[in-house]
């Protein structure tokens, strides 16, 4: 199982590499449920609503 510093710094790695493209994802964040599952897996990162990933892509890519 992954420790919470773990996860944080995935989501932070993540939204480092979104931000050098311009990029910011206000709602990313590490998915609870995966989080907490007694899998042996990466917890999955959350990207945030819908509506604010497409928008926050398309500004990214102008």
């Amino acid at each position: 199982m992954h420790s919470p510093t773990e996860a944080d710094a995935c989501a932070e790695e993540l939204r480092a590499a979104l931000a050098a493209h311009g990029i910011t994802l206000p709602s990313l964040g590490v998915d609870l449920p995966t989080f907490a599952s007694r899998c042996p897996v990466r917890p999955l990162i959350a990207l945030g609503n819908c509506n604010l990933l497409t928008a926050a892509l398309r500004k990214g890519a102008a």
